[in-house]
């Protein structure tokens, strides 16, 4: 498979992400590892949640587009899935879940979003990679997003297809650029999850990230690369 990376602002190198960890509270979420562990083992034994799809966006197109991951959805869509309305919050309602994991579903109202479209728990039991891939190929979308965990178990990377650089996020929380990089995660033993939360960003928010003037779905990989000196 051919990937094209478009152009995008001179500051930006890839593999790259931005930690949002300065905004969240990072306390709060690390004491909810033992609450989420508890619900999502319940859910081993008790259900058969949906796999996860990585799309057909995959670093190499053998791999499987299926891995095992599993997910548990915290809303739900009114309309067929589709990866571009995500952050339409008006078509998006909780599920039965959401209470579920009361407390994770509170913990997410605090994040610094104006309103929330899907909301996600991805988690898996067993030493199987997240195959690398895209979410999606237009570059005029940028999906404002946290990504984030209670715990630093999860060997989650982003990828830079021409070197095949990885670079491991270290922190509880992120934002990065779905679009031009790829994403996966390795093989790790025992039980590891992650929550992604897309929506609209508050104005307050926003105003703190740089937008490009090409690629705006760049836009996390500027915030993450840009000195303080770059004029945007």
């Amino acid at each position: 498979m051919t990937h094209v990376l478009d152009r995008v602002e001179a500051p930006i190198v890839y593999p790259s992400y931005k930690s949002l960890d300065e905004f969240i509270d990072v306390g709060w979420l690390k004491s909810l590892d033992g609450y989420i562990t508890e619900r999502v083992r319940r859910r081993l034994e008790a259900h058969e949640d949906h796999k996860f799809y990585t799309g057909p966006f995959r670093l190499k197109e053998e791999s499987p587009d299926r891995p095992g991951t599993r997910m548990i959805y915290l809303s739900r869509s009114s309309q067929p899935d589709s990866y571009y309305d995500l952050d339409r919050p008006e078509l998006w309602e909780p599920t039965p879940e959401a209470k579920e994991f009361a407390e994770l579903s509170e913990f997410i109202r605090s994040l610094p979003f104006a309103s929330t479209g899907r909301m996600l728990i991805m988690y898996d039991d067993a030493p199987r990679p997240v195959t690398p891939h895209r979410d999606h190929d237009v570059v005029e979308v940028c999906h404002e997003f946290v990504w984030f965990r209670t715990n630093l178990s999860k060997p989650f990377y982003m990828l830079d297809h021409r070197t095949r650089e990885k670079l491991y996020v270290s922190s509880h929380s992120a934002w990065f650029d779905t679009v031009n990089q790829f994403h996966g995660s390795d093989a790790c033993d025992g039980l590891t999850f992650s929550v992604r939360v897309d929506g609209r960003f508050t104005d307050e928010f926003r105003s703190l990230i740089p937008r490009p003037r090409v690629n705006p779905a760049s836009a996390p990989s500027l915030w993450a690369c840009a000195g303080a000196g770059f004029n945007f």
